[in-house]
């Protein structure tokens, strides 16, 4: 079988970039190793559950003026998703109280004025500054975003004023937030308060996160809305396949792919498990970068130098996570998203002092059987020392206690209400996810270096997703998918889907 390109794995970044070049007229094939699309971002039922695997927290989908890189997909594939705003944006828990997290700035630094009044003073500067950084991002849509020799000639092209407004700026580009926080924050609570919301944004703190993503993750929260998607993350799954089929793409599930295909440096398709080979000029791997380079390629197929160099890319943690079905009887005033933190004398990064719990049937009461809830709780897991022997059983159930004992601030008697108990640990993303060491991307800390590009040094060849610039999360990944598909087309068909799909001057002016 012959395609344009071939797309291997369907999590958002290889869906994104599907979807798109689909978009763009390219024959498209997605292989999924599984019976489930949406990589580390697929939903599954049981018992009348339905649960998401991975990503939780979700901005801007409702709100056609949001930036989000996925929106603006989906916009260009003529796909929409049906999503509930809501706020606040969730509850911290301390050892010494909760706190209220607010989308809106004005509540949100109130909230903070409640526990210290000049710690509220100082993270208003910080904020101010991040914004600033995100008002002059934002004049640049990530659909007109790719990562070739292309980009300056094209942006200068079309947005030149928004490219001088970014120069003042190049500084705070580079910086990391804790560079930025430094300078306005003095305040312990509120250091605190920063490095755990960039620890939930890319799980590094203040000092490992770079400041346009936490200047991004701000300006969505206070300008978009914050919302989640009815029918939980496989609703965003089911949209970007909608938009690859509508296009002409094609999802064949159940088609591992065993081997990347490479003649004298060039790709030259895939082979699947069962012996089937699939012709084509480009291939897109949605494998992280270690399966890629390991599992996907032979080792003669890279430069040696660069290989051990991409392989050698710290990486994330893996989760232990807690799924439940629970009883919601008397839970009338429950609400959606928390982050406990258990011990305030350990490091927020320390595996299991950390918990996020969501729990999406507030919003979409579809997703549990009638007088019922599905909670997702998560918390950061090394993948060392794990393995599948007698003692298994015993040591997952031993490290998803904090994650009760997380709940138990939100629900005390929780451990009553279950009707249905999943625990998955690192083992579990590896195996089912096939993720190196079951993680959620590289370690890569603001100004120790760069996450990958999208580009190998393999001729058509590339990749997407959390192992690839611009990072973690959902936005970042649905991003990468952009920068791929767009630098393998011309900027030519780049400027006319702008010009079918989007009102430039509208996104300039808000």
């Amino acid at each position: 079988m012959q395609a344009d390109v071939i797309v291997i794995g369907s999590g958002i970044g290889g869906l994104t970039a599907a979807a798109l070049l689909a978009r763009y007229g390219k024959s498209v094939i997605v292989c999924e190793s599984h019976a489930i699309p949406g990589g580390a971002a697929h939903g599954f039922s049981r018992q009348g559950f339905l649960f998401d695997s991975g990503p939780s927290f979700f901005a801007g989908l409702s709100d056609s003026n949001s930036l989000n890189p996925l929106r603006q997909v989906l916009e260009a594939i003529g796909e929409t998703v049906a999503a509930v705003p809501y706020e606040p944006f969730g509850y911290y828990h301390f050892p010494e109280g909760t706190f209220a997290v607010y989308g809106n700035s004005d509540r949100y630094k109130a909230e903070i004025a409640k526990v210290t009044l000049q710690g509220a003073q100082e993270y208003t500067k910080f904020e101010r500054e991040l914004l600033r950084l995100y008002d002059r991002l934002r004049q640049i849509p990530a659909m007109a975003l790719r990562a070739d020799f292309n980009l300056i000639p094209f942006l200068l092209s079309r947005y030149p004023a928004a490219l001088l407004n970014l120069l003042p700026q190049l500084a705070i580009i580079q910086a990391s937030v804790g560079n930025v926080a430094r300078v306005f924050v003095h305040d312990r609570w509120v250091q605190r308060l920063i490095d755990l919301e960039c620890f939930l944004l890319s799980g590094l703190k203040a000092d490992g996160t770079v400041a346009p993503e936490m200047a991004f993750m701000l300006g969505e929260r206070t300008h978009s809305a914050i919302d989640y998607p009815i029918g939980g993350s496989d609703a965003l799954v089911q949209a970007l396949i909608r938009g690859l089929e509508r296009w002409g793409g094609t999802l064949r599930l159940n088609a591992h792919v065993e081997q990347i295909l490479v003649e004298r440096g060039r790709v030259s398709g895939v082979q699947l498990r069962r012996g089937e080979v699939l012709h084509a000029p480009i291939v897109i791997s949605n494998a992280t970068i270690w399966d890629t380079y390991t599992q996907l390629l032979k080792p003669t197929d890279l430069p040696p130098a660069y290989r051990q160099r991409s392989l050698n890319i710290p990486v994330v943690d893996s989760f232990m996570h807690l799924h439940l079905g629970i009883r919601a009887d008397g839970l009338n005033a429950l609400t959606g998203h928390h982050v406990v933190v258990h011990d305030a004398a350990q490091d927020i990064t320390v595996p299991g002092n950390t918990c996020m719990i969501s729990i999406p049937s507030v919003w979409d009461a579809k997703l549990a059987p009638p007088g019922h809830h599905v909670v997702h709780a998560y918390t950061l897991e090394p993948f060392a020392g794990w393995q599948r022997d007698e003692h298994y059983d015993a040591r997952k159930r031993d490290r998803s206690q904090s994650l009760y004992r997380a709940l138990e601030r939100i629900i005390p008697d929780v451990r009553q209400r279950i009707v249905l108990e999943l625990i998955g640990t690192p083992l579990t993303h590896a195996h089912y996810l096939r993720r190196h060491q079951g993680t959620y991307g590289p370690a890569i800390a603001a100004g120790k270096g760069m996450f990958p590009s999208t580009h190998t040094p393999i001729a058509g060849l590339y990749r997407v997703g959390d192992s690839t610039i611009p990072g973690i999360g959902v936005p970042a990944v649905a991003a990468s998918g952009i920068l791929c598909a767009n630098t393998i087309v011309s900027p030519q068909q780049v400027a006319a889907l702008l010009k079918q799909s989007f009102n430039s001057q509208k996104i300039l002016e808000n």
